[in-house]
């Protein structure tokens, strides 16, 4: 029997002027952005049988929602577009602890899981993030889930547990230890949240750490490139600060949801995060430290979006405030790894994306020689890489190669994908070169080959 035509599909392709082969382009790029590999090989033939009424699978349903939800500017739906959801709509919740406990059971059961990764980035999610409802959520009534008390000794070993997680992501990077995490956070943080609280002091500590806990999870998933479940758990951190009324922990989620929308490639919504994790009580609650953070993110934006005179009195700021930051023990755990290598290692993706690479190479290396390796070995692997490709871009291909070097040593046992991804544009710089018979050349592309295999 013929399959009928997808009119829906077909209606909204005209709403939005664009070809089949225009269709496929814009899936290719939500597609690669996601870590669909499988997908980047889309062309408009695939367009045509789809339009003809070939049901797309695997992920492909969820790009093309997400391809389309961008065209038009609003969200779209599996229905919208002429296929059955199958599953598309994942479970949502109004209330942030029956999501926790949805969310953490389907990361922990092996086939709802796939439905989890398989969740594209959503441009829409982004809008949601960035209005008023998640800062200004109330408190919700809920009735205690189970019998005793959550004492301000469990605040206190919560607290342990994310000290203990974001250390071990900074050593090893997100791509190792989530598994763990995500577990303690279905099982103990979810008890934890559910039951009475001897007073509101002690509620809401707990839940600002587990929201902490919450965002940490989701920044592992940005950092192992899974940014469509970074997102899910990025938004529902927000919500809980919102219900521990933690203005400053929620400036510090929009700032790493505007970072991931750097990288991704979306400078006007990443800096509409990064204003958002500005405003009001995020930043003047916040201590120097974090706004130092908040506001070197919110550089990064500004020269995303090519406001350079913006960004460049943005970066003074942030290096004002971290001057004024101390070392008295007023910070929150959550930024402790925040200090002069880390605010180099931004300034740097700042004058890198202004154009001035002279001044982003000094700021690189100044973020290599300050930071303490041992403690923070991913985010100094991705730090030698970015000044790797950096100097091939100025043409110093030795002193580039000497640098990609000393990356691949450090990744030995990290986990990440931000990691893999310099491997993968430190081969890319060299493809002009393998032809040749340089022997630096040739040496560092089979030790970028070799760490390919192992770096997650």
């Amino acid at each position: 029997m013929a399959r009928a035509r997808n009119s829906r599909m077909e209606s909204l392709l005209r709403e939005l002027g664009w070809s089949q082969e225009q269709l496929a382009a814009r899936f290719r790029r939500v597609a690669a952005e996601n870590g669909a590999d499988e997908l980047r090989t889309v062309t408009r033939s695939h367009v045509n049988q789809w339009l003809r009424g070939s049901r797309p699978s695997g992920r492909a349903p969820r790009i093309l929602c997400e391809t389309f939800s961008r065209g038009l500017g609003r969200l779209v739906t599996a229905p919208e577009i002429g296929l059955d959801a199958d599953g598309e709509d994942l479970p949502q919740h109004t209330d942030p602890v029956m999501a926790l406990a949805e969310l953490g059971s389907m990361e922990l059961d092996r086939q709802r899981r796939q439905m989890l990764t398989g969740t594209a980035y959503s441009l829409a999610g982004l809008a949601l993030a960035t209005g008023d409802r998640p800062a200004a959520q109330a408190r919700q009534p809920r009735r205690p889930a189970s019998g005793g008390h959550t004492t301000a000794a469990d605040v206190a070993g919560a607290r342990e547990m994310m000290a203990f997680f974001s250390r071990r992501d900074q050593r090893r990077g997100g791509g190792d230890g989530r598994a763990a995490l995500v577990a303690y956070l279905r099982t103990d943080i979810v008890a934890h949240l559910g039951r009475r609280f001897p007073g509101e002091q002690v509620r809401r500590e707990m839940f600002s750490t587990a929201s902490e806990l919450v965002y940490l999870c989701g920044w592992m998933s940005f950092d192992a490139g899974e940014h469509g479940l970074a997102q899910r758990y990025f938004t529902l951190g927000l919500h809980l600060a919102a219900e521990a009324d933690d203005a400053p922990l929620a400036g510090h989620i929009l700032r790493a949801m505007a970072h991931q929308a750097v990288d991704l490639g979306h400078p006007r919504h990443a800096l509409a995060l990064a204003t958002a994790s500005l405003e009001q009580r995020r930043y003047t609650r916040a201590t120097p430290r974090e706004r130092a953070l908040l506001g070197v993110v919110h550089a990064r934006s500004l020269a995303a979006a090519g406001r350079k005179p913006e960004a460049l009195a943005a970066l003074l700021r942030a290096e004002n405030d971290l001057a004024d930051a101390t070392t008295t023990g007023e910070d929150p755990g959550r930024v402790w790894f925040f200090g002069e290598a880390s605010l180099a290692h931004e300034t740097a993706c700042t004058l890198r994306d202004l154009g001035d690479l002279q001044a982003a190479e000094r700021e690189f290396r100044r973020s290599v020689r300050t930071r303490r390796t041992q403690e923070f070995t991913r985010t100094h692997a991705v730090t030698l890489g970015y000044l790797g490709a950096l100097q091939a871009r100025q043409g110093a291909l030795e002193a580039a190669c000497t640098t990609w070097t000393r990356a691949l040593e450090t990744m030995d046992g990290v986990q990440s994908g931000r990691a893999r991804d310099t491997v993968i544009q430190m081969r890319r710089m060299l493809t002009p070169f393998r032809g040749r018979g340089i022997s630096a050349v040739m040496d560092l592309d089979a030790r970028a080959r070799e760490v390919l295999a192992r770096v997650g």
